[in-house]
This record gives structure tokens, C-alpha cells and sequence, in this order.
């Protein structure tokens, strides 16, 4: 962030603090679609990875009936330790989608705030 060129006793210090303002919102309040959905994509991917084989090591007679329910939504999702891997995909790719839109949509609601 830079200072604006004019610092003098005859600049106006209203319209300094409003560029000063403008560029803090641009630059510091808005997320950055990338990193929140890469943060989601991983937490999604890691969680459902985590939780799959937890139950195939569990083991029983009926592993996971309520997560067996994801391959509604995820083709080729099993609760197995090979499905474990594509439901990660699939975490990761759910996830990113959402951080990528929650992000979107904040910044939208940030810089209408701020016209």
C-alpha cells in the first residue's frame, strides 16, 4: 500500500483516508477464492478420507450404511479402503466448489458494502 502523492498541508485528508480505505478493502478484506477453496477442498478431502477408512479398520458386519449413502452423489464412492481415495477427490473437488463460491459471494457483498 502506498501513500498518495500528495502529503502537503494543501491536500485533503478526506479524500487521502478514502483511497486509504478503498485499497484496504480491496486488498485486506476480500478472501481469496483460491486459497478458501484449496482450505476446504483439503479439510472435505482429508475428512472423508479419514473417516472412510476409520471404518473399514472399525470393520463389522455393516461398515458405514449411513456413509454408503455418498455414492448418491459421488459415482464409484464405496466404503472400502479403495473408495476411500475417491471420495477424497470427490471431498476435495465438493469443497474447493464451495470455497471458491463462499468466497465469491463475500467479496461481492464487501465491495457492494463499500460503493
Amino acid at each position: 500500500m502506498s501513500l498518495p502523492e500528495s502529503t502537503g498541508p494543501g491536500s485533503d485528508p478526506e479524500q487521502s483516508q478514502a483511497v486509504n480505505e478503498e485499497e484496504f478493502v480491496r486488498e485486506v478484506i476480500r478472501l481469496s477464492r483460491n486459497v478458501l477453496g484449496l482450505t476446504l477442498g483439503i479439510m472435505g478431502a482429508g475428512g472423508l478420507f479419514l473417516v472412510t477408512n476409520i471404518l473399514v479398520l472399525k470393520g463389522g458386519t455393516r461398515i458405514g450404511p449411513h456413509l454408503q449413502l455418498l455414492d448418491q452423489f459421488f459415482p464409484g464412492y464405496r466404503v472400502s479402503f479403495a473408495g476411500s481415495f475417491i471420495g477424497a477427490f470427490y471431498g476435495f473437488l465438493a469443497g474447493y466448489v464451495s470455497g471458491w463460491i463462499i468466497a465469491s459471494v463475500y467479496n461481492w457483498v464487501v465491495l457492494f458494502r463499500y460503493k
